[in-house]
């Protein structure tokens, strides 16, 4: 930009684009400056995206996918995504599966059926399996189990396989942890929409009659806010899980019921401050019922904060139905949700840990995503940084 010297204040700018670009700016809404300061922030922006994609991938995975989430196939228990497979005599892949049998696998990966098995002979600690015409011993005296040739006893060369019939493995009743993840993912994500919109409309409506009223209205509805958080929260959902029983109903209900409070005291605030403004003055002086004042000017002013406080009640209520489905009280068998997903693997943790990693990762992926888009629209809803 030009100097502009102590003489000659007033001295016009040289008509230059880089002087044009220093004075000009163009001009934005509230919800345009809001979304170029969320855009401009990228873990917002991986937040969300992460976030579409898993919608996505639990909406419309089921649809590509040849398994039920509820079909067992025992013949197929805890078959890992990568597969440490025998060459054997004839140049065939075979698998060793946690219940002592040998099932085929394709050069390319796709788990065949299991082998037929001979005999057994259990002072030898192996049993003997008909593959393309030629036996076959699976020892297991010894860790870890092999396949050898049962006439000299040579132990077969060994390869690794990715699994690309289950691709993310079996659980310990042959059923496709991918196809029970998208449903799990899905429960998930429904059960926290749909607490999170619950809790908005209870604690948005009791918080603003809290902090509009006023007086000694205000205080006996806190007073009960105050003894609703001195509940343990987890204690309150699994009694009221105990009462109402099984079911995603049930957990929509306990969930709804207990995570109001949070948004109750941010709306309360927000109201408090904002009805000392000018513009509520303005409305009541030309008639406005406290109604409309309240649902029309006071809590959209705050909405800002209810959506970042919902933001942050999504992940919460995310963990909290993995913790109740984990304790066994939640969704129940066949079912699937992240929570029942982490149950069902602890059982086999030391032999098959990629059951437990998955969900496990997915529950991490979903609440570190929420959280990024809080952290993100925190900052962009805050009318100090804007710029």
């Amino acid at each position: 930009m030009a100097e502009l010297t102590q003489q000659n204040k007033w001295a016009p700018l040289q008509a230059s684009d880089a002087d044009r670009e220093k004075i000009w700016s163009k001009s934005r809404t509230f919800a345009g400056d809001v979304w170029f300061r969320f855009r401009h922030k990228p873990t917002a922006i991986a937040g969300f995206v992460i976030i579409a994609v898993l919608i996505l991938f639990s909406l419309l995975g089921p649809l590509f996918t040849p398994y039920d989430y509820a079909v067992q196939n025992l013949e197929m228990v805890n078959i890992p995504p990568v597969m440490k497979v025998y060459v054997g005599p004839s140049g065939e892949y075979l698998y060793i599966t946690q219940s002592l049998r040998i099932i085929t696998v394709g050069a390319d990966g796709k788990v065949g059926s299991q082998l037929t098995r001979v005999r057994e002979e259990s002072d030898k600690s192996m049993t003997i399996f008909e593959s393309n015409g030629k036996e076959v011993a699976l020892y297991y005296g010894g860790s870890p189990y092999v396949v050898a040739d049962e006439a000299t006893g040579n132990i077969y060369p060994t390869k690794t396989l990715w699994n690309t019939s289950y691709l993310l493995g079996t659980d310990a009743l042959g059923r496709d942890i991918l196809t029970r993840l998208m449903y799990g993912t899905r429960i998930s994500l429904v059960v926290a929409f749909v607490a999170a919109l619950v809790n908005m409309v209870i604690g948005i409506l009791y918080g603003g009659v809290s902090g509009y009223v006023g007086g000694m209205v205000d205080t006996v509805m806190m007073r009960i806010v105050d003894i609703i958080s001195t509940i343990p929260l987890t204690l309150y959902v699994i009694l009221i899980m105990q009462v109402m029983g099984d079911g995603i109903q049930s957990i929509i209900v306990a969930l709804g019921s207990v995570y109001w409070v949070d948004m109750a005291r941010v709306v309360r605030g927000q109201v408090l401050s904002l009805k000392q403004q000018e513009f509520v003055l303005a409305a009541k002086t030309i008639g406005s019922s406290p109604k409309t004042i309240l649902l029309q000017h006071l809590i959209p002013n705050a909405m800002g904060s209810i959506l970042v406080t919902l933001t942050m009640l999504i992940p919460s209520a995310i963990f909290m139905e993995a913790f109740l489905g984990y304790l066994g009280i939640g969704l129940q068998p066949p079912l699937a949700s992240l929570g029942t997903m982490c149950n069902d693997a602890s059982a086999n943790l030391r032999t098959s840990p990629h059951e437990l990693f998955v969900p496990a990762l997915m529950i991490c992926a979903i609440m570190f995503a929420f959280n990024f888009v809080g952290d993100g629209l925190r900052d962009a809803l805050d009318p100090k940084l804007k710029k």
